[in-house]
């Protein structure tokens, strides 16, 4: 049997030979004014996975909920003030969003290391949502730099632009298409949900209410710690490895075991099924197709050049 690693190894090894270069944005952007940036992160990163791996799948996410809002600016980092309305407060990320504390770690560190504040908060998010797939178990890929941090946060455009668990396909498809996404990477970036857990209140409905689609035997499993009322933020795995990367989490869609109705939506006879079963079989091109759309994502409106500053303190503006 051909190792994990290989798999993973090959992927890489193509991208780096394949994937775009975008605009402004370059892998070896503090190269010269920073060479000892990214070893830092992926440091600090591992250190906070491996003292607890439920935060690799939160520094992922978080690197979703900001770029999905008016692009990846480390909007999603900044603190309710008199002219900041936070993104934290909003309905996808209140009490649930988490990892804040890590990204200040790592921008204190890497601050230190450059000796000044030359790191971006924005470019700190998407290295530490990298190194954290690596460390459970992940591709790799080479991270685009050079963004800026945002001076504004929009907690409305959070309520509307970050997918919900209740979506079904089409509205799925439009969401992502808003961003400049399409159906391959939507079904690629929802397995990130092959790591992490979901709370209560997110999947409550599903369990309880849907007929169809769902395994009647993983309904009543999910319900025995997610009561009707209360208990709204108890935790259940979104796959049945949610701290390991793998193909669990499309492997579980073709059994009607996704936990969120927008994970099983992927799953249920629309022209996102064929992708669903190829990647719940073959890891490696799930991988790819995952970098592939990651890294797209992660170009989303990019502040550049003289765009945005770089934070000091990455929740508040200078």
């Amino acid at each position: 049997m051909v190792s994990r690693s290989f798999f993973f190894l090959h992927v890489l090894i193509m991208l780096c030979s394949t994937v775009m270069v975008f605009s402004n944005l370059s892998n070896d952007f503090y190269e010269d004014v920073c060479p000892e940036a990214l070893p830092t992160i992926k440091r600090v990163v591992e250190d906070a996975v491996r003292q607890e791996r439920r935060m690799g799948a939160s520094l992922l996410r978080l690197h979703f909920h900001d770029c999905f809002v008016n692009g990846c600016d480390a909007s999603i980092l900044l603190d309710q003030t008199a002219t900041i309305d936070s993104e934290k407060t909003a309905t996808a990320n209140n009490n649930s969003i988490r990892g804040f504390e890590v990204i200040d770690n790592i921008k204190s560190e890497v601050d230190k290391v450059c000796e000044h504040p030359i790191v971006s908060c924005a470019d700190i998010v998407a290295v530490a949502a990298r190194d954290c797939v690596v460390v459970l178990g992940g591709p790799s890929w080479e991270v685009q730099l050079g963004r800026r941090d945002s001076t504004t946060a929009n907690r409305n455009m959070a309520n509307n632009d970050i997918p919900p668990p209740f979506l079904d396909l089409p509205a799925l498809i439009n969401n992502f298409k808003n961003q400049g996404l399409d159906e391959k990477d939507l079904v690629a970036l929802s397995g990130g949900h092959t790591l992490g857990f979901a709370q209560c209140f997110t999947f409550r409905d599903r369990i309880y209410n849907e007929t169809n689609n769902i395994d009647s035997t993983f309904a009543s499993q999910r319900q025995v710690d997610s009561p009707r009322s209360g208990g709204d933020s108890n935790l259940a795995p979104l796959d049945p490895t949610p701290l390991l990367f793998d193909s669990e989490y499309f492997s579980n869609l073709l059994c009607k075991k996704g936990l969120l109705h927008s994970d099983q939506a992927l799953f249920s006879g629309g022209q996102t099924d064929n992708l669903v079963q190829i990647y719940s079989t073959n890891l490696g091109t799930f991988a790819k197709d995952f970098v592939e759309s990651i890294i797209k994502m992660g170009n989303i409106k990019s502040l550049t050049g003289d765009q945005g500053q770089i934070r000091v303190n990455c929740r508040k503006v200078n």
